[in-house]
């Protein structure tokens, strides 16, 4: 069955590989406790996520 929802979602599309999910460990100020953004972010984009 997995072979199946995978060849379904392939699409023969390149546009999937243009993105990049990135993951960055966010302090909070109140608690101090670490949280994690997640986002999937454009390949040409992903260094500028993690400057902010």
């Amino acid at each position: 069955m997995a072979k199946k929802v995978v060849a379904s979602l392939k699409d023969d599309s390149k546009e999937g590989r243009a993105y990049t999910k990135v993951i960055k460990m966010v302090k909070s100020p109140k608690t101090g406790a670490y949280t994690f953004d997640e986002q999937m972010v454009l390949n040409e984009k992903v260094q500028d996520f993690f400057k902010k």
